[in-house]
């Protein structure tokens, strides 16, 4: 499957649904504008009254290829793939695994200190964060990730790290080659437990129990 000049994949609930055990695998896409992944669980509720927060869990997505994410007019830096529970609710036990993606990248270093917020009640949209702290991956809120194979790259020069932390817990990293931004740590971690790396490349492997806020 082929994806030309879209937003990418979408897996979202936002008033109570549950969405577990999902694969998605064998997909090329092309001139994404937005994102490559929006995996989102918040908690807008227009739902029935007393309808619990829902569930985003057990998901893959597997031997997917992808390039020239980004480019809104507005925010040419944006693009990078975002992953997100709230506070209390997690998405739980992604992998991600055998995949490249080229960014058009063109992030300046100061977007690494933007709060991002949490927008927990509204329409699950990625351009409601416009661009984020890191030009690759952003994940918050997320326990049991496993990213295999990865390769992420940018065509313009960015200042922010390929990954950003929050908030996630059990998460490993294997077999990586993630384009270093200019000046920036692969990585900026926060608020996170049982993070491990093997065979990223430009790190040492490495195993962190707990950290409030740590840079690799």
């Amino acid at each position: 499957m082929c994806f030309e000049h879209s937003r990418g994949l979408a897996i979202e609930t936002a008033d109570g649904g549950i969405i577990e055990d999902i694969v998605i695998s064998n997909i090329t896409m092309l001139d994404i504008t937005d994102t490559p992944f929006f995996i989102r669980l918040n908690a807008r509720m227009r739902g029935p009254e007393g309808t619990p927060v829902g569930v985003c869990r057990r998901i893959t997505l597997s031997n997917i290829i992808i390039y020239d994410v980004g480019g809104r007019p507005k925010f040419p830096e944006a693009g990078a793939g975002m992953v997100m529970g709230i506070p209390g609710h997690y998405i739980e036990d992604l992998t991600l695994s055998n995949i490249r993606i080229v960014y058009r990248g063109g992030g300046p270093k100061e977007a690494i200190e933007k709060e991002v917020a949490e927008n927990i009640d509204m329409y699950p949209d990625p351009y409601r964060w416009h661009s984020l702290p890191a030009y690759g991956m952003y994940f918050r809120h997320v326990k049991g990730l496993r990213v295999n194979d990865m390769v992420l790259q940018t065509l313009n020069r960015d200042e922010r790290p390929a990954f950003v932390l929050d908030d996630v817990h059990n998460a490993s990293f294997y077999n990586v080659d993630a384009q270093k931004g200019e000046g920036a740590p692969q990585f900026i971690l926060k608020n996170v437990t049982n993070i491990s790396t093997h065979k990223v490349i430009g790190l040492k492997d490495v195993t962190i129990e707990k950290a409030e806020k740590k840079e690799l």
